[in-house]
């Protein structure tokens, strides 16, 4: 079970967990619960340069369209193929399995987000 406290969080519900130099993101489980089930996700290429707030891919599900946003500045590092070949991973593991991509970032990549009480009192609990 990932550290939910550990993980920052972005105001658009994605969070973060930054391990020096990659910060891994995904989405949250209130974000997930919102959408529903998720059938769809897209994702960028390797090598895609993100600055915070930038649209970087979506979420569909039986309900609405989603765009995720990136909650840190970088080079995309990795992709997660596993939710884009199965999206249900984000309603059933959105802070384990499901995260999205890896992010190649500077160190102070998380200055500005949210901590886990802060998110949970934009959510309401």
């Amino acid at each position: 079970m990932t550290d939910l406290t550990a993980l920052k969080y972005s105001e658009e519900h994605e969070w973060v967990a930054a391990d020096g130099a990659t910060a891994t993101v995904g989405i949250t489980d209130y974000a997930a619960d919102a959408l529903g089930d998720i059938v769809f996700v897209e994702l960028p290429d390797v090598g895609t340069e993100l600055s915070r707030g930038d649209v970087f891919g979506e979420a569909e599900s039986t309900k609405s369209v989603s765009e995720l946003y990136a909650p840190v500045a970088g080079t995309v590092a990795e992709v997660n193929q596993a939710v884009v070949d199965d999206p249900s991973l984000l309603n059933s593991s959105p802070f384990e399995d499901a995260w999205l991509i890896k992010v190649t970032v500077a160190d102070d990549a998380t200055d500005g987000l949210l901590d886990r009480d802060a998110y949970l009192a934009l959510t309401e609990g």
